[in-house]
Parts: C-alpha cells; sequence; structure tokens
C-alpha cells in the first residue's frame, strides 16, 4: 500500500464555482505515494448524467422503477502498462500531480438537482489500478448550470410576457347555506431566486363562524420511468392571515421571499421535473378548506434583497346587511 493519498480537483471558470455548457473543466489528479509504485492504468473520467429510482408493492411483490441518461462522458487516460498487466509504469515517490482538461458540450442540459426519488449529477472520478486486487477510486461533484434562460417552456413573447403579469383566482365556498368567497392576486408568476412578491386574498366572509387564510409554497416534484410516473409534493408554510370574522370582508397580503438556494423551475429533463404553486387555503373548524392554488415559476438569479417593508392588512369593512 504505497498510494497515502489520492484525489481529484477542478479549477474554478467563475465566482459562484458552477460550470455550463460549452465551458472547460480542467483540473488535476494528485498522488502521494511512499515509494515506487507500478500501476495497470491511471485515468480521470467527466461525466453527467441523470437517473431516478423508486419502490412500489405491486401485489405480493415489490416493483423497481428505475431509468438514467447520460449527457457526457469523457475519459482520459494518464498512464497505462504497455503490456496490459504487468505494470510497467511508474509513479515516483512523493507528490505527483497530473492536470487534465475536458470540453463540456455546447448542448442544452440540465442543472445539478437532488429531489425525492432522483438526481442530476456532474462528477470526476479518477482510477487507479495496480492490479486486479487493489484498485484506489476517488470522485468529486461540480455544481452545473443550465445556460437556458427558461428551462420550462418555449422562448416565445407570450411566455415571457406571462411571467411579468399577475395572476388571478376566485373560489366560492358553501357551508350548508352560508357561503365565503375568497379572490387570491399574486404580483406576477416568474420569481427569482432571493426575491420577493405580495400574494393578496380578498375574503367576503358572509357566513356565521371566523375563516383565516393560510400561505403555503408548494413544491412538485414529477418522476418518470419505464412508462411509470411518481409525485413527490411538499407544502411550505410562509404565512398566516388574519381572521376573518363572521359577516365582514377583508384583503390580506403576504410577502413571499423566494429563498436563494431554492432550485429553480425546470422541464429540460425527459426524466424529472420541478414546479412550484403558492395555495392559499381557510382553516375552518370542522369543515373541508378549500384553497386556490397560482403558478409560480422560480427563475435563476440572485437579486439585491427586498427592501419593501411586508404589507399588511388594507382595509376592514362590515359587509351591508
Amino acid at each position: 500500500m504505497t498510494v497515502k493519498h489520492f484525489s481529484v480537483e477542478y479549477n474554478k471558470v467563475n465566482d459562484r464555482g458552477t460550470f455550463s455548457p460549452g465551458d472547460i473543466l480542467s483540473g488535476r489528479v494528485t498522488v502521494v505515494t511512499s515509494g515506487e509504485t507500478k500501476v495497470q492504468c491511471f485515468l480521470v473520467k467527466a461525466k453527467g448524467k441523470a437517473k431516478v429510482t423508486w419502490y412500489e408493492q405491486e401485489g405480493q411483490a415489490t416493483g423497481v422503477h428505475s431509468d438514467k441518461k447520460k449527457y457526457f462522458y469523457f475519459e482520459h487516460i494518464i498512464l497505462q502498462d504497455k503490456n496490459k498487466g504487468d505494470g510497467s509504469e511508474i509513479i515516483s515517490p512523493g507528490r505527483n500531480v497530473y492536470p487534465f482538461t475536458f470540453a463540456i458540450p455546447n448542448v442544452d442540459m440540465p442543472s445539478s438537482y437532488e429531489g425525492k426519488w432522483g438526481k442530476i449529477t456532474y462528477s470526476l472520478r479518477a482510477q487507479l489500478t495496480q492490479s486486479i486486487w487493489l484498485v484506489h477510486k476517488t470522485k468529486t461533484e461540480f455544481p452545473f448550470l443550465t445556460k437556458s434562460e427558461f428551462p420550462f417552456a418555449s422562448k416565445s413573447d407570450m411566455i415571457i410576457i406571462g411571467l411579468k403579469e399577475q395572476q388571478y383566482a376566485t373560489r366560492i365556498s358553501f357551508y350548508g347555506f352560508e357561503k365565503v368567497t375568497m379572490n387570491v392576486t399574486s404580483e406576477k408568476m416568474g420569481v427569482k431566486q432571493g426575491e420577493a412578491m405580495g400574494v393578496s386574498v380578498e375574503v367576503l366572509n358572509e357566513s356565521t363562524r371566523t375563516v383565516t387564510p393560510k400561505f403555503y409554497l408548494c413544491e412538485k416534484q414529477t418522476f418518470a420511468a419505464q412508462s411509470k410516473r411518481i409525485v413527490h409534493t411538499n407544502d411550505i408554510l410562509f404565512g398566516t392571515g388574519d381572521s376573518v370574522p363572521a359577516k365582514t370582508s377583508r384583503t390580506i397580503t403576504k410577502v413571499l421571499s423566494i429563498p436563494p438556494q431554492l432550485p429553480p423551475t425546470f422541464f429540460n429533463c425527459c426524466m424529472m421535473k420541478l414546479e412550484y404553486r403558492v395555495k392559499v387555503t381557510f382553516d375552518v373548524p370542522l369543515a373541508r378548506d378549500p384553497e386556490i392554488r397560482l403558478p409560480v415559476v422560480v427563475l435563476l438569479g440572485s437579486p439585491k434583497p427586498h427592501q419593501q417593508k411586508p404589507k399588511r392588512s388594507i382595509w376592514f369593512r362590515k359587509l351591508p346587511a
């Protein structure tokens, strides 16, 4: 065991430390040995891939649904013996550094992502084979960002305009002969990572009970494999509005702040996609909670922190008798 240290590293190409299609991926493999080391094969690989796997109960058996897609694969042989097995290549004692360079294909590929039942990864792997029984391996992943500004739809003008427009929805719920109307408005559909937007709900409570609106950001992950599909959803509470007493109306606005690290919406992977919704629902005792969902597209970006103060209830009035 003369190999004391074995690692692979890459050079950053920007302040974020991310890579995109068309970038040059360069780095080094470092090997530290305590003596002369015979090598059968020594190589470094760069790989981009997507993989999904989940299990389902199918009768008495458990079915496995899995699929994978390779976006690119490159291999660079650093050392290889001439006679394929005699270990004729030698690594000198001490610290040895071997540089490498790969050109990432300039084609559309999804960003790095890890979900409930699948992930998209981009990695560097190095392998040093001394014999069939002695193989050293090392691996590191590098963050990858798609070049597509809108990795969720075609770049039509209507889609781009729609991201900036307000979204509206109305729901009328009945509790016996009593009625509660909820009108929900979001400032826009497209919002960048780290950005904020207002979500307003106008409640016309004509019932004899108090209702309380709750605001959620909903995540929807969809995975596909072998003609099967599975969905994972997650609701994140980001606000509870003031209660609206019986026979009154009120408009309440909450500010939704998108976490800077929240993965952006994407559809440009054939095996998985990520979507978001804003959900507004009532907390009504002894009743099925009505809800309204509005689409939200999370875009890549790190804008300045939102300076506007959180909005509060705008008005409060009695409904006419």
